[in-house]
């Protein structure tokens, strides 16, 4: 089944394939995504997710690892979904707001989109002419919290942005909607709209991971926390043997696990003499921007927070 979409700037002559209508996390939905690569997926394959590493996900798409677990940031964000996109439609009466099956590009059956909801004409067609994304975001501190510019701009988390551009990529649209609350009482609206340039990067490095995966070729091993822990699950019990290494990789090892002692020690000697500043205060500032925030418990300090978007200049 295709369905047709308005064209937009740079959009493809060709509709995309519906693949059906599945519940998010459910085992069709996985079996759907299973062969391509998902919005949540890209910002992966070009290094710029914080939940998922190139290496992790190639695993994944391989059979090698299991999915990704559900975790509670996860949930609570699928739970207060349907309440975002509905005060997004509250909002906005003059935006016809309906549900999305998941899709994969035309021409790129690989590239699969699952956007949270789509707006339409109307009902009646359900023709689609924009993306509406709804996130959850924790930090209500202020000074854009994680990643968060100002409302009504596109600084959105760039892991974010990469799913908007790759839906709005696959659908032939323009603008995608992205409505988040943070902290659970801070609503906030933003726009994003198609960016043909980043649309073909993320393009190019989608069909060069998915030549990879029929040719085998695991990515290389990164420094990112997913990549460690794929590589902790891939061997299956332990042989009470010997493995020489290379002195290469040794020397390595050994001067980092020193880097991070002195990187350490440098740490807690920085963040004691900003606490020592700070004092009874709650939040530092440098010229009018965030540092850290501390945290007390019981009346004494219980932890120092440092600001999401750092900034020096």
């Amino acid at each position: 089944m295709t369905t047709t979409v308005l064209a937009g700037a740079s959009a493809p002559a060709a509709g995309p394939n519906v693949l059906g209508w599945f519940r998010p996390g459910s085992t069709d939905w996985h079996a759907a995504r299973a062969s391509g690569i998902g919005g949540s997926e890209i910002a992966a394959v070009m290094g710029l997710s914080p939940y998922e590493s190139r290496f992790s996900l190639w695993h994944r798409k391989q059979g090698l690892v299991a999915p990704v677990e559900e975790t509670e940031v996860m949930y609570w964000g699928k739970v207060h979904e349907p309440a975002i996109c509905a005060e997004f439609a509250t909002r906005h009466p003059e935006l016809v707001v309906d549900s999305s099956p998941t899709y994969s590009h035309s021409a790129r059956p690989w590239q699969i989109a699952n956007p949270d909801r789509l707006i339409v004409n109307n009902l009646a067609t359900a023709l689609p002419t924009a993306v509406l994304e709804a996130k959850t975001a924790r930090d209500a501190e202020g000074w854009g919290a994680e990643g968060w510019g100002a409302e009504g701009t596109d600084e959105i988390p760039v892991h974010y942005r990469a799913q908007c551009l790759w839906y709005l990529d696959t659908l032939g649209l323009t603008t995608c909607h992205v409505a988040v609350l943070i902290a659970g009482s801070e609503y906030r609206e933003y726009v994003v709209e198609y960016d043909e340039t980043d649309a073909l990067a993320m393009r190019d490095a989608g069909a060069e991971f998915m030549r990879t995966l029929a040719a085998g070729e695991r990515p290389d091993i990164d420094g990112h926390s997913a990549t460690f822990q794929t590589i902790k699950s891939l061997p299956d019990g332990q042989d009470d043997v010997d493995v020489e290494v290379s002195t290469a990789r040794r020397d390595r090892y050994f001067a980092a696990l020193d880097a991070a002692k002195q990187a350490e020690e440098e740490k807690r000697a920085a963040a004691g003499l900003l606490l020592d500043e700070i004092g009874t205060g709650r939040r530092a500032v440098c010229e009018r921007r965030p540092v850290a925030t501390r945290t007390v418990r019981g009346g004494r300090t219980y932890s120092l927070q440092p600001a999401r978007n750092r900034s020096t200049s």
